[in-house]
């Protein structure tokens, strides 16, 4: 069950944090001089394109992979975790896009999935349905997430209501940092807001929140930290109070790379790209403003 407020390190004390931590995969850098650090009540967003190390990242941070150089310490203490199993055990829980739920099972069987509840005594022990379906209905309303049957599939459920479960869950499970890979990508706009307001609402709770995404918009709405990757190294690490939306937008862009294409295309094509609206600019890099 989730720990209590009171039992969750003060704000200023970080939970998770990464110190110039690398990866290799024998001549291949996936990371560089990586530094994280993720806090209670904060919202640490990890942005980059595809390629650019997030998917690397949270594989060292959710105890997949180790890292190769570096530190990587929980509450201050260095750790190499082997498996997403000890990374639970320190309160790390991650949820990915496809949401490890089984479709067709009821909410609240999901909700419990491999941690069932049971009552009696072998050999008549069963499932206590009951209790079961009581604790998933309360933690899913204290998250503000209601739903008018518990019996439903899961996957009769919306994307963003998925998400909203999977976070709630990892709540109830005592999730200390919840590590959120991607969460709004396949979503439309209504359903990418759902997954923010259970984002802030996670925060709230006091979790320490890391969220993968691509798209800066949705991460200026709930992040309170950013990190922009490229190329496997930091190309940004900044407090919200230190970077405008146009300016993440800027680095998710390309930054630099994008000037030297604006130039090539004049060049090339005789238009001056800096006359083009915004928008288009941003089609051209590659890079939807979500």
């Amino acid at each position: 069950m989730a720990t209590s407020p009171a039992d969750r390190p003060s704000r200023s004390e970080a939970i998770v944090e990464l110190r110039g931590v690398g990866k290799s995969y024998g001549n291949v850098r996936a990371l560089s001089g990586v530094d994280l650090t993720v806090r209670p009540g904060r919202v640490t967003c990890v942005l980059g394109d595809n390629g650019a190390g997030k998917s690397t990242l949270i594989k060292i941070v959710s105890g997949l992979h180790q890292h190769s150089e570096g530190e990587y310490l929980i509450e201050g203490r260095p750790v190499r975790l082997s498996t997403p199993r000890e990374a639970l055990d320190h309160g790390i829980a991650t949820v990915y896009q496809d949401l490890a739920t089984v479709p067709m099972m009821p909410v609240w069987r999901n909700f419990f999935l491999g941690s069932e509840r049971t009552r009696g005594v072998w050999p008549f022990r069963r499932l206590d349905i009951a209790e079961m379906k009581r604790v998933a209905d309360a933690e899913l309303r204290h998250m503000g997430i209601v739903l008018d049957d518990l019996e439903q599939p899961i996957g009769s459920l919306s994307g963003g209501q998925r998400q909203s479960v999977a976070i709630a869950r990892a709540v109830y499970f005592g999730a200390r940092v919840l590590i959120l890979d991607e969460p709004t990508a396949a979503l439309g706009v209504k359903q990418s807001g759902v997954v923010l307001k259970y984002i802030a609402a996670a925060r709230e709770r006091g979790l320490g929140v890391i969220f993968i995404t691509h798209n800066p918009h949705h991460a200026y709405m709930v992040g309170d930290h950013f990190a922009v990757l490229r190329l496997g190294a930091l190309e940004l690490n900044a407090a919200r109070s230190e970077v405008t939306l146009e300016e993440l937008t800027n680095h998710m862009a390309g930054g630099a790379e994008l000037a030297a294409l604006k130039h090539e295309l004049s060049q090339v094509s005789g238009v001056d790209v800096e006359e083009l609206p915004e928008e288009t600019e941003l089609k051209a890099s590659g890079t939807s403003r979500g």
